[in-house]
């Protein structure tokens, strides 16, 4: 079908016309980007409602045979897109599709991974018993909360990094003496990956959770003093992880501080809370759409992941190694 050239790009023989990528509801425009950097059309499906509130769909081309691509990320109205994903996931299997590439670039219900407490479910395996019943042959997605939920899957798992994307925009505004920091134990080996990115050293911050929603950093473990600081964490929902550990790294003689997340969910007036933070810019992607209101604050630099995505596609579709094209694109 296809087969690589000289310099590690997908050769031409790879007939991208034939490739189908079905929106779903939740991020048409990152769809379109990923459709456009591809070039082709995106595939022609139908979403509506019954009165009721149940979804409608049905898929508007013919797709028997056919290796298919659905992106819905899974985020800002969960359940909704959950449950509209499983349905065009039946009617792609229902209508005879050979492969159902899942791409969810927001993988919704990640944070319950284990049972920490009693009585807790683990919803992120519950998601992935849904995903292959429902029909899914493959799942792609960017930056897992646990990186062993792919072990939850019977089918294979690309779990895409947008780290070496996000530490280039970075490195674009600070050029030197700087450091990486990791807000909390559970972001270190983000930092270090970050800090491997961008050749430099990094530091953790230890966190201490006093409920949902509010964070009290306690202790800075490394060296921030008259250095610029890139705090690097998978997700911002409330920012409470993010500004507390940038207040820390302040106190402890940090110069200029700035931020990096993969997943910007910005709720229960995150936004204002950076406004008033110590971070100067925060990096995101945007995996989550980002309403325009929070576009326009002049804290957010928004980095596209469309061109990594549409890589992934190209290299699943032509079954190259989506591993080996992936260290090509990021260098």
């Amino acid at each position: 079908m296809s087969s690589k050239t000289g310099n590690g790009q997908i050769s031409q023989e790879c007939n991208l016309d034939k490739v189908l990528l079905f929106p779903g509801s939740s991020h048409p425009t990152l769809a379109k980007e990923i459709a456009d950097d591809l070039g082709i059309s995106l595939g022609k499906i139908a979403l509506s409602k019954f009165p009721d509130g149940e979804y409608n769909v049905q898929i508007l081309e013919n797709v028997r045979g056919r290796h298919t691509f659905v992106l819905q990320t899974v985020a800002l109205d969960p359940n909704n897109h959950l449950m509209e994903l499983m349905i065009i996931i039946d009617a792609l299997r229902r209508a005879s599709a050979s492969e159902i590439s899942v791409i969810i670039p927001y993988f919704g219900y990640c944070r319950q991974d284990r049972k920490d407490r009693p009585r807790v479910p683990i919803t992120a395996k519950l998601v992935a018993n849904l995903l292959v019943n429902a029909g899914a042959t493959r799942v792609v997605t960017m930056d897992l909360h646990a990186g062993q939920l792919q072990g939850f899957f019977d089918i294979p798992v690309d779990d895409l990094h947008s780290g070496a994307i996000l530490a280039r925009s970075f490195k674009s505004v600070v050029t030197e003496n700087f450091v990486v920091v990791a807000p909390d134990i559970g972001s270190v080996k983000l930092a270090k990956d970050y800090a491997s990115y961008l050749n430099c050293d990094f530091a953790v911050t230890y966190k201490q959770r006093l409920n949902a929603s509010n964070i009290k950093a306690s202790m800075l473990i490394g060296d921030v003093n008259g250095k610029d600081v890139l705090l690097a964490d998978d997700m911002c929902t409330t920012a409470g992880t993010l500004i507390s550990a940038a207040k820390a790294c302040r106190e402890k003689g940090a110069n200029r501080i700035f931020a990096a997340v993969t997943h910007g969910l910005f709720v229960e007036s995150a936004l204002e809370r950076l406004n008033d933070s110590h971070i100067e810019l925060l990096f995101v992607t945007n995996t989550i759409p980002i309403a325009d209101a929070i576009a326009k604050c002049n804290k957010l630099q928004i980095v596209s992941i469309a061109p990594l995505l549409s890589q992934a596609i190209r290299c699943i579709y032509a079954r190259e190694s989506i591993s080996s094209h992936y260290l090509d694109f990021i260098h």
